[in-house]
């Protein structure tokens, strides 16, 4: 399967040309414990590039809920990843889509959602399903791609992140990856009312 085509047949909801790569999945994948057993949910794993380097830090712990609503590539995830509880669903649903496998919350989310495609509405309600899933010790990791960093989009999720986490630290550019991406490690999650959202 393409992942070009799958972009061409639903830009909006792939948002990329080509699969993440490997700098960039070690980078946004840090936050995963190397002990214990967390709960770790990944969000939009399209071909599984972030998938991969979470299973390897999990060694077989834990458990790893991937969140994909293509179809296409949540069934060949499901096909290549057999040890990933993957869940073909909209990443708003993340609430009662744990709570139906008996998991009250995630101990890290790992996003590969295109968030410059979204919406202020989505997100906003993605965002909103993130911060009800997370403990205070929760950790959010998503990325940018540097060249839009700027967009309206972009800046957006910037504010929102800041408003409803206590700390959004901004890691260190990720070249190799095409496009070049910079990904920001998401802490300690602010409860807000309804009124305060972004």
């Amino acid at each position: 399967m393409s992942f070009l085509w799958e972009f061409m047949r639903s830009p909006l909801t792939v948002g990329a040309l080509a699969p993440s790569g490997r700098s960039l999945a070690r980078v946004v994948t840090a936050p995963v414990p190397s002990t214990g057993d967390p709960v770790v949910v990944e969000l939009g794993p399209g071909t599984g590039a972030f998938t991969t380097t979470i299973q390897r830090r999990l060694a077989g712990r834990g458990r790893h809920v991937a969140v994909e609503l293509n179809d296409r590539f949540a069934r060949q995830l499901a096909l290549t990843h057999p040890g990933v509880d993957v869940a073909r669903a909209d990443a708003r649903d993340l609430v009662p889509l744990l709570a139906a496998r008996g998991l009250g919350g995630a101990d890290v989310v790992v996003s590969g959602l295109p968030w410059a495609a979204f919406a202020p509405r989505d997100q906003r309600d993605v965002l909103r399903a993130v911060i009800s899933v997370l403990p205070p010790h929760g950790v959010f990791t998503t990325f940018a791609y540097v060249h839009a960093r700027w967009t309206g989009p972009a800046r957006r999720l910037m504010r929102s992140l800041r408003s409803q986490f206590d700390e959004v630290v901004v890691g260190r550019t990720v070249w190799d990856n095409v496009p070049p991406a910079l990904v920001y490690h998401c802490r300690r999650p602010v409860r807000l009312t309804e009124g305060d959202m972004p």
